[in-house]
């Protein structure tokens, strides 16, 4: 998560202290430690605070989602519990993007890996803590990210958990949902584009007129590497160079004129974890695996 020019690294596995990466001086520095164990989530940034949502506590397989929202505050280092989420709405494991002062969450998982995936969409005001319950997604998933790009929502890669039924990784989900915030609906699946190379507990993000996806895992052992690109004028797919160390559980920032990821599992599962820091110089032009 980018906020000011910093690379902000918070939650995972156990308590941990957010740690900042400066660019500038090429240093990190140990903030305050989350009040619990956070994990599963992605964060957004509204003004000075960034948002949680979706998050998750506790160890494998049983997860249990949060009851409410945790907003940490960078420029006093301290996080805070705000407002209450519906009951029949708690989830970890979904997307979350903020768009003209909401957050939009979306997919997400009710019973840890275990089973409860979910299609939802939901809109959350973080001023007056309102909930509205929107139209499902054509697709359930978890462990993914979702993007913005020209007033469109997009829910992209993740999987459908099943350890109930001994499948966890392996039920990845191809199509990519689009929510047009225009019309307040979801684009048929014949409008949608199909991710490539489909995985879970990717990264994403965008970049001018192209949604970035990358990272991840599946049923191989080693994270992957592959980043692809899915230009929102043109419809099309194109390759971007591979991350150096594949990985999945992180994030992408994009701070000047680079794209940033760190952290994250080596690996399918929870290890190793990662300790690297790798960031891919912008523009990417006319590459092709």
């Amino acid at each position: 998560m980018a906020y000011q020019n910093k690379l902000y690294l918070i939650g995972g596995r156990r308590v941990n202290p957010v740690d900042v990466y400066d660019p500038a001086t090429n240093t990190w520095t140990a903030k305050s430690k989350t009040p619990l164990e956070l994990h599963h989530f992605q964060a957004v940034v509204v003004g000075d605070a960034i948002y949680l949502m979706g998050a998750m506590t506790g160890p494998y397989p049983h997860e249990t989602p949060l009851e409410k929202i945790v907003v940490y505050y960078p420029d006093e280092d301290r996080f805070d519990f705000v407002h209450s989420i519906p009951e029949s709405r708690r989830r970890g494991g979904a997307g979350a993007v903020y768009h003209d002062g909401m957050i939009y969450l979306v997919g997400g998982i009710t019973n840890g890996h275990i089973d409860g995936f979910q299609p939802w969409l939901d809109r959350y005001d973080p001023v007056t803590g309102d909930w509205d319950v929107l139209a499902d997604a054509p697709h359930a998933r978890d462990h993914f990210q979702a993007v913005v790009s020209a007033n469109r929502l997009y829910s992209i890669a993740g999987r459908t958990t099943s350890k109930a039924t001994n499948e966890v990784f392996s039920r990845v989900v191809p199509p990519v949902d689009v929510y047009d915030f225009g019309s307040a609906r979801w684009l048929p699946e014949s409008e949608s584009p199909i991710l490539p190379t489909p995985r879970a507990g990717n990264m994403a993000t965008v970049w001018r007129n192209e949604v970035i996806v990358g990272g991840g895992e599946t049923t191989q052992k080693t994270a992957h590497n592959d980043v692809e690109a899915f230009d929102t004028v043109s419809g099309t797919w194109r390759s971007w160079p591979k991350l150096n160390r594949g990985r999945h559980g992180s994030g992408f920032a994009i701070m000047g004129e680079y794209v940033y990821t760190a952290s994250g599992s080596g690996n399918r599962g929870g290890s190793p974890e990662l300790t690297t820091i790798e960031r891919l110089k912008l523009p990417v032009v006319k590459y092709q695996q």
